[in-house]
């Protein structure tokens, strides 16, 4: 099972993920945006990871044309694909939602995250169900309409849309998975503190439910892998 996992940002890295996909039996191929492959010929599912721009700002982000092409292909081919913060966004984007910037929807630290009745036959998210999520987020952009044809997994009443599901396996999350509580004491303290947020007590009311944030995300982990060997099986 080979997941190519793109990192579009040097401080948006895989996290505790590399681990514990590799735990579960999958080859994980980390690559920069800008040595994306042309095709997904060879894989057996994606993860977008974060980044603090838009998913169209080909200015900043010069390899973005390509990986929406590879998003594109992922729904075509029926690859299992994860997106994650900027890589829901992507998938959001491509699919034919609405991204806004500086939506108004900004989080910052662990967030507590409602899932919905339709979470509780969703391929990645029925073992959670009935669990509200613990989850780090960072982010102030958002998916603001969804694509016509997406499903609404989870929600909360600071960010409408926190994850859904395109098909029957492409999935995009707001909240970061891969991050644990105490990423957040790496996060600029000047940033954080001119938009009235300390710093430190944000670190330890995350750490705080440390615990419940690490099961529930390698939870997930552990669904979007079993969906990744189902693919590599079928094909």
């Amino acid at each position: 099972m080979r997941i190519l996992v793109v990192q579009n940002s040097p401080g948006s890295g895989i996290g505790r993920l590399s681990n514990w996909l590799a735990e579960d039996g999958a080859v994980v191929e980390l690559v920069s945006g800008v040595n994306l492959p042309d095709t997904l010929q060879g894989y057996h599912g994606v993860i977008l990871l974060g980044g603090g721009f838009m998913p169209d700002n080909d200015e900043r982000g010069p390899w973005l044309p390509k990986e929406r092409e590879l998003t594109q292909q992922a729904l075509d081919q029926r690859i299992p694909l994860l997106g994650i913060c900027l890589g829901e966004q992507v998938l959001a984007h491509v699919a034919g939602g609405e991204v806004t910037e500086s939506s108004g929807e900004t989080e910052r630290g662990s967030v507590g995250i409602d899932l919905l009745p339709a979470a509780a036959e969703d391929p990645l998210f029925a073992s959670l169900a009935g669990q509200q999520l613990r989850m780090i987020q960072n982010h102030k952009d958002s998916v603001t309409a969804l694509p016509d044809d997406a499903v609404l997994l989870g929600t909360n009443e600071a960010c409408k849309v926190q994850a859904f599901r395109i098909g029957d396996c492409a999935w995009g999350v707001q909240f970061h998975p891969e991050a644990d509580a105490y990423r957040i004491r790496g996060w600029n303290e000047s940033s954080l503190a001119e938009d009235g947020i300390d710093r430190a007590a944000l670190a330890e009311a995350a750490e705080a439910e440390a615990p419940e944030n690490e099961r529930q995300s390698r939870e997930l982990a552990r669904s979007f892998v079993a969906q990744v060997k189902a693919f590599a099986e079928g094909n």
